[in-house]
């Protein structure tokens, strides 16, 4: 049995408004199909802390930094609503282009500072597209919480400082990044790796992992990116876009005493690979 699927934003509102006036908690889970694990771990984290829950599927044309990225996406809807429906979710909100962005839309959401660095540089008006579409679909669903997953650990720290910023009344719910049994963080791009490209994306992870190992234990940060690079290099992937030691939080330069996460993006077989893990605060 597949997950029931809305396409109207009035047949939405329809149900949320009645969920709301029963007392339920609403979660919503925002995504651009081709679901994987990772998507699904979302969805058990929120069907586990609330009544109702929505997953919403919209390939946003408005981050993606190229039309041929945004052509080669995969849309999987109908395999997506076979996935969902064994969870059991309320409904697989896919709306289309004109429902999100009608004629005359003229409106854009920024955030600026934590926007301008790592994927910020790298992809210029992505984090726009990322504020303005959340900011809409929470919105849409009137959701009281809100799931992300930590693999994409920039975009998560946005959404909170949007929702802080902007006094939005949900709740911004980080989950661990979900792995495949070789370390590689699950992404919907993954699919377009080669068998060969497949086997060698592993190496991402072990290096990513290696070096915050070492990094915690006290080296010296920039001759640890350093080889991590040259590691990467040997492997096959590259070119390598960054590799920072960033405050968890802020992703400014690290702070002492603070939380730091180590953050990777990285191309292999035409594919880019973003990938991140948490590093002990130094003393």
């Amino acid at each position: 049995m597949s997950a029931p699927i809305v396409t109207s934003l009035d047949e939405l509102r329809r149900a949320t408004q009645a969920w709301r006036r029963a007392g339920q908690r609403v979660g919503v889970v925002p995504t651009m199909g081709a679901l994987h694990d990772g998507h699904l771990s979302l969805v058990r984290a929120a069907k586990a802390e609330c009544d109702r829950v929505i997953v919403t599927l919209f390939v946003n044309p408005r981050q993606f930094n190229s039309a041929e990225d945004y052509d080669k996406y995969p849309r999987t809807e109908l395999a997506d609503a076979e996935l969902l429906g064994p969870l059991g979710i309320d409904a697989l909100f896919v709306p289309d282009g004109a429902q999100v962005y009608p004629p005359g839309h003229a409106t854009t959401v920024s955030v600026s500072g934590i926007t301008d660095t790592l994927e910020g540089a790298h992809r210029p008006g992505h984090f726009d597209g990322v504020a303005t579409v959340v900011t809409m679909l929470f919105n849409m669903t009137q959701a009281d919480r809100a799931y992300f997953g930590e693999k994409d650990w920039q975009q998560l720290q946005l959404v909170r400082r949007l929702v802080a910023d902007l006094k939005l009344p949900v709740e911004i719910v980080g989950c661990p990044t979900v792995r495949a049994d070789d370390g590689l963080a699950m992404s919907s791009r993954n699919q377009r790796l080669s068998v060969t490209a497949r086997q060698q994306a592993r190496a991402l992870p072990e290096a990513l992992l290696a070096a915050a190992a070492a990094i915690g234990s006290g080296a010296n940060v920039d001759d640890v990116l350093t080889q991590t690079r040259e590691t990467l290099a040997q492997n096959g992937i590259g070119p390598v876009e960054y590799i920072e030691l960033r405050d968890s939080e802020s992703l400014r330069p690290p702070r002492p005493c603070h939380p730091r996460r180590l953050l990777v993006a990285a191309w292999l077989d035409g594919v880019r690979l973003i990938d991140n893990v948490e590093v002990p605060p130094a003393n």
